[in-house]
């Protein structure tokens, strides 16, 4: 018996050796096929102190569903969530993320044989939300729902991470505190940070600039368009899932908008693209390298094909050192470098988007939060602190600090970020649409939210159409529900190179925002509109130095920056290498001050570096410039700005002096005729009196893009006015020409004879009795013959010693005022005869000149002088200075009235012949 029951017990114990055995195998053999999600969670697992499972439900009404439910419906646009977590249940009530794919929004992936496959329509189904936890203020939930749940609650003293189990068939998912994660820091590649000066006598970096603060940067909503580019690591990272890949780089875009929410930023993603196949630009474990490499490559190649604002990279390669990521500072919006590298450094899609949002707070001008700025932040750092601390872990960071803020406005008051005033079109929703989300989508008129939650007083919540007599409900041309009228300020200029935008008095929303073209001139000629910003060095010189700083000669800048080396440099080549600056080139390398502080105004990482160069005459030189302890990720900022006045005509462009009319700015703004600048769409914005496209005709002023800047009003009142002004301007005319024919009859009737004058002139004798003067009508049967050219000159009638006439010049004749029809012409040496019937008296005047035809009449002494005994002179008149200067000459004497007319006595030419006279001249 023994022995048969040791038997017993020896086969019982190697069967249930060879069970364990057969589980075990089991075991191992199934977790070498575990998916991409479950080895995720198993990692994370194994790092955590406490977690716990839990099954959520969906709520509807009072009914309960499980969370498969929605796995063969469309994601709905609102869902109420109840989790249990610690005992204690919690509804997370959450609204459909509609901004978060752009309209235009792309998914591209590459086969093996390194085709592109691009995909517009709806591939991904939006199954991103936002929300809150009901009964807790300051909540906040982001999640998905595309393959169970995943996402994050943020409580007042905790972060609570859900995602799905094992098995999510059975709808049971995971719930732990972040608190309780371990992993190991990450730290960004700037290293240092750049920090602010003290208040009392710096600087900030971005705040030293003396820009126009007009435009009200935080109220104004800005929207990035965001391109997000998985590479090949990444994809077999994922399980070389193309579908996994997408959904894992859209919950990470979705983390990010909720970030930058707070900061009125939205993110949308106007595209995804996976390197299935292979990487298109180097990745390597240098992070410089590879962050150099990628914005290149999003400059020639994916800017021109897919327009977007900032494009970052989710790498699955491990940096070397302690970086997870890499950005270029203060660079929203440019070509050159408006992007990053972020490394998917943990099993969670949150650890990435918090690396991503902080790199973008790079690329929007933010510094880190080090302890000597004092920055406040609501999450203690025990609980992750905020997101632009030099370093990260668990619990990862949500929130922004005060700093950051600070920075963000600094930065975009300066002109940083001209892109993001454009909101993106969103009338096709990824997801399907619907009434009461909040967008205004294809067929709606209005949609002001949920109608317990509408407050919209010009929009019907339940059927989103505007109610009554209202015309609009939102926007920023909207006002009491009617549009604003055209011409109206909807967007101020931010700075000298930014232009504003006006209403339409046609939409409710103000037009995109527009700048001056690259490459205008600005403040005062000493600089060039570059991505809507004026870079100069003196303003760089001033960050740098503070006030009283100024640039140093051009002999500094070409010392310097010949060494190649960390004090003088113009920048780095593709090997990380220092490289050397060429002459023409030297302006463009690192910057070089005279004045200012004693030292660098920047931050504490930075120091001076002086040079002293001796002169040809004698003395020294000192030239100032900055060093700033930083990563390789970021330029210096001590390097001068790209789009800075290099020389006349010349900007810095990728560290080399280059011509601005790279970028056709006078080209194009010489089709606008002189009376408008051309915008960063080539478009002309017009003068307040001239009319687009080509301010070439009378109009409103503004642009194409940018609406009219002039009110209609403002015209009629100029109507109006110019109105009154002609009609004045007539009245006066019409009295004018009135007075003026009254003028000429009462001269034309008082004027005498030349003749007349001419004999009168000089006489010394006593005059005889005065007698009666008629004045007597000229006979028109009888007309003067034409003289030769040589004797045109008036001549006395008789020989006289006495003075000639006052001297005169021939060549100066006059007009005389227009005298009726009845008068005919008569000349000096050929009167006609007169008759006896007079006409009317008239009483002496003075002697105008005469025009060419004029009529006028003439009196007659009935005893004529004698003729002269001498010549006359070669110039008997004195030539006159003023060619509209009247002469007066003394009024005739009284002439007797003949009773028989007498044949006109003949008058004898001077022995001398005169001189040629030229032909007289006469206004018609």
């Amino acid at each position: 018996m023994r022995i048969h029951r040791r038997m017993e017990s020896w086969y019982l114990m190697n069967g249930l050796r060879a069970f364990v055995l057969l589980v075990v195998g089991l075991t191992a053999d199934i977790s070498t096929h575990h998916s991409p999600d479950e080895r995720q969670l198993r990692s994370v697992l194994t790092k955590l102190e406490h977690y716990h499972t839990m099954v959520p439900l969906l709520l509807e009404g009072t009914e309960q569903r499980p969370i498969s439910w929605l796995r063969s419906r469309t994601p709905p646009a609102s869902l109420h969530i109840l989790i249990q977590t610690e005992g204690q249940q919690l509804i997370l009530s959450v609204e459909k993320n509609h901004g978060l794919f752009a309209s235009h929004y792309t998914e591209t992936h590459y086969r093996e044989d390194g085709q592109t496959v691009t995909s517009t329509h709806n591939s991904t189904m939006n199954c991103y939300y936002h929300g809150e936890v009901q009964g807790y203020v300051h909540s906040e939930v982001t999640l998905s729902t595309c393959s169970g749940i995943r996402g994050f609650v943020l409580l007042e003293n905790k972060t609570l991470m859900v995602e799905p189990a094992f098995e999510p068939a059975n709808d049971t998912h995971v719930i732990y505190d972040g608190h309780h994660l371990h992993f190991p820091s990450g730290t960004c590649g700037h290293g240092h940070n750049i920090s602010t000066v003290s208040n009392t006598n710096t600087r900030g970096l971005l705040q030293s600039f003396r820009t126009r603060h007009k435009r009200d940067v935080q109220k104004t909503t800005k929207y990035v368009e965001l391109i997000i580019v998985a590479d090949n690591r990444e994809f077999q990272k994922q399980g070389k899932d193309v579908e996994k890949v997408k959904q894992r780089l859209a919950e990470i875009a979705n983390y990010v908008d909720k970030f930058y929410r707070v900061l009125n930023i939205r993110v949308a993603l106007v595209g995804l693209e996976v390197w299935s196949d292979v990487d298109k630009c180097s990745v390597t474990q240098d992070p410089f390298t590879t962050l150099h490499e990628f914005l290149d490559w999003r400059k020639l190649k994916l800017l021109p094909q897919r327009p977007h604002d900032n494009a970052q990279l989710i790498s699955g390669v491990y940096f070397q050192g302690t970086t997870i990521g890499m950005a270029p500072i203060m660079s929203m919006c440019t070509a050159e470098q408006s992007g990053g590298i972020v490394m998917d450094h943990s099993d969670n899609a949150l650890g990435a988007a918090v690396t991503l949002a902080h790199e973008l707070g790079h690329n929007f001008g933010m510094n880190h939060d080090t302890p000597e700025r004092g920055c406040g932040c609501r999450m203690t750092v025990d609980r992750g602190g905020c997101i632009m601390t030099p370093s990260t872990g668990y619990p990862f960071p949500t929130v922004f600090s005060t700093c950051s803020k600070k920075d963000l406005v600094a930065s975009l008051e300066k002109g940083v970020g001209m892109c993001l005033y454009n909101m993106p079109e969103v009338k096709m929703l990824y997801g399907g649409q619907k009434c009461g989300n909040g967008y205004i989508e294809e067929g709606e008129e209005c949609d002001c939210g949920e109608p317990e939650e509408c407050l919209n007083p010009c929009c019907n919540a339940t059927t989103c159409t505007l109610k009554g007599d209202a015309v609009c409900a939102h926007g920023q041309c909207c006002e009491n529900c009617q549009l604003k009228p055209a011409g109206t300020p909807c967007r101020e200029s931010s700075n000298s190179c930014d232009l504003p935008e006006f209403c339409t008095g046609t939409n409710p929303h103000c037009p995109a925002n527009v700048y001056l073209h690259d490459g205008h001139a600005c403040h005062n000629m000493d600089g060039y509109c570059y991505n809507g910003i004026c870079q100069t060095h003196e303003q760089q010189c001033i960050t740098l130095w503070g006030p009283g700083a100024k640039p140093a000669p051009g002999i500094c800048f070409e010392r310097v920056n010949s060494a190649g080396d960390p004090y003088g440099n113009c920048g780095k080549d593709a090997k990380g290498s220092f490289a050397k600056c060429e002459a023409r080139d030297a302006r463009c390398g690192k910057i070089q001050c005279q004045g200012g502080a004693n030292r660098p105004v920047i931050g504490t990482n930075a120091v001076s570096i002086e040079t002293n160069i001796p002169l040809q005459e004698g003395g020294r030189l000192l030239c100032r410039g900055t060093h700033v302890y930083l990563g390789d990720d970021m330029p210096d900022p001590g390097l001068v700005l790209a789009g800075t006045k290099c020389a006349e005509g010349k900007m810095c462009l990728n560290r080399q002096c280059q011509n601005v009319s790279v970028f056709g700015v006078h080209k194009c703004s010489a089709k606008c005729n002189g009376r408008g600048e051309c915008n960063n769409k080539k478009n002309c914005h017009c003068e307040a009196h001239w009319a687009p496209p080509f301010c070439d005709r009378a109009g409103f002023g503004g642009s194409v893009d940018s609406g009219p800047m002039r009110q209609a009003a403002d015209s009629s009142a100029v109507a109006v006015g110019s109105l009154v002004t002609l009609l004045c301007l007539l009245s006066a005319g019409l009295m004018l020409c009135l007075k003026r024919k009254a003028l000429v009859q009462f001269l034309c009737a008082n004027k005498k004879n030349a003749i007349q004058k001419l004999r009168s002139v000089g006489r010394k004798q006593t005059p005889s009795p005065p007698q009666t003067q008629s004045v007597f009508r000229v006979s028109p049967q009888h007309k003067p013959p034409s003289l030769p050219l040589h004797s045109r000159a008036d001549k006395m009638s008789h020989p006289s010693s006495e003075p000639l006439l006052p001297a005169h010049s021939f060549q100066s004749l006059r007009r005389m005022p227009e005298c009726p029809s009845r008068c005919q012409p008569v000349h000096i040496s050929h009167p006609m005869p007169i008759t006896l019937q007079p006409h009317r008296t008239l009483r002496a005047t003075v002697v105008h000149t005469l025009p060419r035809h004029i009529a006028y009449t003439h009196t007659q002494d009935h005893d004529m002088p004698s003729p002269p005994q001498k010549p006359l002179p070669a110039h008997p008149l004195i030539r006159s200075h003023g060619m509209g200067r009247n002469v007066r000459i003394p009024a005739p004497l009284a002439i007797p009235i003949p009773t028989v007319p007498r044949p006109p006595p003949s008058i004898p030419l001077p022995n001398r012949p005169l001189p040629r006279l030229p032909q007289p001249f006469y206004d018609h």
